[in-house]
């Protein structure tokens, strides 16, 4: 633990300061542990803490959140005040990037004159072919109009970059709410065709043109939708890859000449691309003709308003904040305008800012303790393979080997990436988003035709999250994963540094190279079978049965959890809290049966994984995220794999016939 104490162990008074455990309070003991756990692990917080009305939800997430949003707002604050910085410094960009977002007046005052050149470009398209090249025109600003496009590991040649393309350019972001017919997506649907016109009248339109204009962009993106595939069928790797020449595609898409189009995305050759969902890119290819020029310019004028609407004049943001965060969110309330620059400039220039952080605000120490959790949990993930009882020799060498070999990025990176060349002024807000955005894309797209560099990072070390890439057989665990609210300046035991660090942290994106995609990636990073077919048959049985269990959870009545799309998250999570546990074990708190504030150490390791996912979300935006995202909602992510561990039903004493009891013959176990 003396690694530890040089990152949240501050020296004492005499007169300690009386310390309330975060595990204990947090707890609503009107709740039964057997009847919903997270209830009772969080609802003590929730009922203190009521999600804000500019939230769409509360919890250990948002806590977080607004800890390091206050810390870089410092930064921020810092930057823009001195004005005598050098042109091109870090500062500088900072303190201009961020002034300029809170320059409410300039910004009214631009208006719709912020995007006076992307709507001329839009305005001279006359055939196809400039068609498709103002497409890629806006791709490389930011926008994302009519399908996605993108430079990155070849999933079975992991060691080169290619050229992705697959379905996209949907205003609502998920097909199913062109179609569902229950109610809320029926209002959202309706509200979506209102908004449209809204924004066709403020930026001109009359009402009447704005109706009919709003129709078409409905009826073009209905369309997009009917060819888009599901979101649970986006999660084949093996159906989602397509690899063709640019002959074979152009075969595909006649009316499309892709070796003209690839240009104006900055690819001035590829020698094959990979497709997503190639059934998408025959509907587009019909859609360049059936629909006319004008109706395609109507599109794309709402695609760039729409990808910059949040920085732009008053009454566009406004209207953008009613529809996506009111109508679709719940979200009655805009945050203050500090706190949405200060997340701004966080996401356009998160590489400087996290030089500032890791330098002022990161516990020393952090990266060094990260990395012996996620090795502790790497041990004990190696003990279970080798025990599995339903895995063959053969298999588990190769499971063990792509284990050994997965490689850890904790902390921050070791090399920055250079934005010298992002230009930066305190005048134009709009012009600042979009100077980051072209950065971004420029340097996706110069990785085509160079070495992968597998140092390379995805994450800012401020950002409280964490990831695995399976094309690196890597996992990434930024630096404020360290932080737990409650133990600010003490030293969280062992019970909470497992169950939270441990458990919902590495052991859950370690799980993922081993959940229902990851496992189809070798140890190299490539897309290719490694199992024997027994194995995988036995693996896949397992898989089943936890899609079965996520399908039977209803967070909202009549909507149920989709567990095939959230199968691989759902996967992860039983992992990690299993592998939690089982470092934990190691430690001498567990062996020494130590109690802390009266809980035993699987008590509070249980509490602890509860706290992991505290999170309270409005109904309108948990029936957003059971629409669009692979995670379930957070009540699962602790129920539903607490109800498959043994330990937990003796910790807590878990009853037959309660609500958390799980029959032996479907309780999971995977890894």
């Amino acid at each position: 633990m003396s690694a530890l104490v040089a990152i949240l162990l501050v020296s004492c008074t005499k007169k300690e300061v009386e310390f309330q455990d975060p595990l204990l309070t947090n707890r609503d003991t009107t709740v039964s542990p057997s009847d919903n756990f997270f209830m009772y692990a969080n609802g003590g917080w929730f009922k203190r803490n009521p999600i804000p009305e500019s939230e769409r939800s509360n919890g250990i997430f948002r806590t977080i959140a607004d800890t390091i949003n206050n810390q870089i707002k410092s930064i921020c604050e810092k930057s823009s005040k001195n004005t005598d910085v050098a042109k091109g410094s870090n500062e500088q960009k900072i303190g201009d990037f961020y002034a300029s977002g809170m320059d409410t007046v300039s910004i009214d005052k631009i208006g719709l004159k912020a995007l006076d050149k992307e709507l001329k470009t839009i305005d001279a398209i006359k055939d196809i072919p400039s068609l498709l090249s103002t497409i890629g025109y806006l791709h490389a600003i930011g926008a994302g109009p009519a399908f996605s496009f993108y430079v990155g590991q070849d999933d079975k040649i992991s060691t080169k970059y290619a050229v992705f393309l697959g379905q996209g350019g949907l205003g609502m972001g998920n097909r199913d709410y062109y179609f569902n017919t229950d109610s809320e997506t029926v209002t959202i649907r309706n509200g979506y065709v209102k908004h449209l016109k809204a924004m066709l009248q403020l930026m001109g339109q009359n009402s009447t043109t704005a109706e009919k204009d709003a129709a078409i962009i409905m009826k073009l993106e209905t369309e997009l939708a009917k060819n888009s595939r599901k979101l649970e069928a986006l999660r084949d790797p093996i159906k989602n890859y397509n690899k063709m020449s640019l002959a074979q595609f152009n075969a595909k898409t006649p009316n499309i000449k892709w070796e003209n189009v690839l240009p104006s995305f900055g690819i001035a050759k590829a020698d094959s691309i990979i497709v997503g969902q190639p059934e998408f890119f025959t509907a587009i290819d019909k859609m360049v003709k059936s629909y006319t020029i004008t109706n395609w310019k109507t599109y794309l004028k709402w695609d760039i308003i729409n990808s910059y609407a949040s920085y732009l004049n008053k009454d566009i943001e406004n209207q953008n904040f009613k529809f996506y965060s009111t109508v679709m969110s719940g979200v009655k309330k805009q945050k203050p305008r500090w706190k949405k620059i200060v997340e701004q400039t966080d996401g356009s220039l998160g590489e400087l800012i996290g030089q500032v952080y890791v330098k002022d605000y990161l516990p020393k120490g952090s990266k060094e303790k990260l990395l012996e959790i996620g090795n502790n949990i790497r041990d004990v993930y190696a003990e279970h393979i080798k025990k599995l009882d339903w895995m063959s020799d053969a298999t588990k060498k190769k499971a063990l080997y792509k284990l050994s070999t997965i490689v850890m990025k904790v902390g921050y990176p070791d090399k920055w990436k250079d934005l010298s060349s992002v230009e930066i002024n305190r005048n134009t807000y709009c012009a600042n988003v979009m100077s980051t955005n072209k950065w971004s894309y420029n340097y996706m797209i110069s990785k085509y035709g160079k070495p992968v560099d597998r140092k390379e990072w995805s994450m800012q070390p401020q950002e409280y999250n964490a990831y695995y890439n399976a094309s690196n057989n890597e996992i990434v665990v930024p630096a404020c994963n360290i932080l737990v609210p409650g133990f600010e300046g003490r030293m969280p035991d062992d019970a909470i540094l497992y169950g939270i660090i441990g458990g919902s942290t590495f052991g859950h994106e370690i799980t993922h190279g081993f959940d229902d995609q990851g496992s189809q990636y070798d140890a190299n990073g490539n897309l290719n079978n490694w199992w024997t077919a027994e194995d995988l048959s036995k693996f896949k049985i397992k898989t089943k049965l936890i899609v079965s269990q996520f399908n039977k959870f209803e967070p909202l009545k009549g909507k149920f959890v989709n567990g095939d799309a959230t199968q691989g998250e759902n996967i992860a999570d039983l992992g990690g809290v299993v592998m939690g546990l089982e470092a934990f074990k190691k430690t001498s708190q567990y062996k020494n049966n130590e109690k802390i504030s009266g809980l035993t150490p699987d008590q509070r390791f249980f509490l602890a994984y509860g706290y992991a996912w505290m999170v309270n979300i409005k109904p309108e935006s948990l029936a957003q995220q059971m629409m669009v995202d692979v995670h379930a909602p957070a009540q699962y992510r602790i129920n539903g794999p607490l109800a498959n561990i043994p330990e937990f039903y003796k910790a807590f004493n878990i009853k037959l016939g309660s609500k958390m009891h799980q029959e032996d013959s479907l309780k999971v176990v995977i890894w």
